[in-house]
């Protein structure tokens, strides 16, 4: 086979390939609005409302809507289908603070469109170009784009992941000197953790949100205990699940919650104080490369530079 005739042949397939799963995303998405019509009309009728006057979205609203269902349609047909791999997935999106109910086939959709997408427009541009790059880059390319749109997604949501559990743990200290402060001046704990998540929705959003959660679950009729550990799955951090463990042994055993949290919290507070310690100690190590590679260099220069040109005059001076 004449090796011209690849990067067409490549080029063909992967977009063939991107047309097909588009319109399996948007016969998905037709489908999903649809339905989701259907509901919202029976919804109406049942309440005896007339959304004749609602108000009318814009363009922009329904093409984000609609990619959105092509996304999500096409991460539920290519995305895998283990049930533990999937719930793995949810569980790491909920930790990195994405709870929407299609978010796990919205994740595996994206990763699927960033791992043909580019490829196909990298050989096309490779194909209509006068001087097309050779077979081998072309291959290399295509690879490398296709292994860093497979491997994007996961790295993103790490990331976010550890920036939200840095937020919890710079969080959980105050709001757990409040949660003492609400629980010793005579309140519930159920109320007590209300108040708390009341209180810090502005200056300690990430653990308000956990803390309104937990509540919502109570109330929808969860026992404390279960809403205590499903709070320390949610956000997999050893304070919290050590916080939990510490409020389901009192609550079982009847031990003074008010006791119990403020025995935790100066616990929390020495910890903290340990990290930023350790924190404090590592850093003459984190400072050694950069002094080294960039800083010194520009401190040789500008001391040893004056003296080394004049030492250049001398020389040139005796040589005369």
């Amino acid at each position: 086979m004449n090796t011209g005739m690849l990067i067409p042949l490549l080029a063909s397939v992967l977009a063939f390939a991107s047309v097909l799963l588009l319109g399996f995303g948007v016969l998905g998405a037709r489908r999903e609005a649809e339905r989701t019509l259907r509901l919202r009309g029976k919804v109406a009728g049942f309440a005896g409302v007339n959304d004749s006057g609602a108000p009318v979205e814009s363009v922009v609203v329904r093409l984000g809507r609609m990619l959105a269902e092509m996304v999500r349609s096409l991460g539920s047909r290519l995305g895998p289908k283990e049930q533990d791999s999937l719930d793995q997935t949810r569980l790491n999106l909920i930790r990195a603070g994405l709870r929407g109910p299609n978010a796990v086939q919205s994740f595996h959709g994206a990763k699927a469109a960033l791992m043909l997408i580019p490829p196909s427009l990298f050989l096309g541009v490779a194909w209509i170009l006068p001087q097309s790059p050779s077979m081998q880059i072309t291959i290399v390319g295509a690879l490398a784009l296709a292994s860093l749109g497979a491997l994007l997604p996961g790295m993103w949501l790490r990331r976010r992941m550890a920036e939200r559990r840095l937020a919890l743990l710079c969080e959980l200290p105050d709001a757990l000197d409040l949660l003492v402060v609400c629980v010793e001046s005579g309140m519930g704990l159920d109320q007590a953790i209300h108040r708390v998540s009341e209180e810090l929705r502005a200056s300690a959003p990430v653990i308000s949100a956990e803390l309104r959660t937990m509540t919502l679950e109570m109330r929808a009729g969860r026992q404390r205990q279960q809403a205590l550990k499903d709070l320390a799955e949610r956000t997999g951090i050893e304070d919290v699940q050590s916080l939990v463990t510490l409020l389901v042994q009192a609550d079982t055993f009847g031990i003074s919650v008010a006791r119990t949290l403020r025995v935790y919290s100066d616990t929390l507070r020495t910890s903290r104080f340990q990290r930023a310690e350790e924190t404090a100690a590592k850093l003459p190590t984190k400072l050694m490369f950069p002094l080294v590679l960039c800083i010194f260099p520009a401190l040789f220069v500008v001391l040893i530079g004056p003296a080394a040109i004049q030492l250049m005059h001398v020389f040139a001076r005796m040589g005369q």
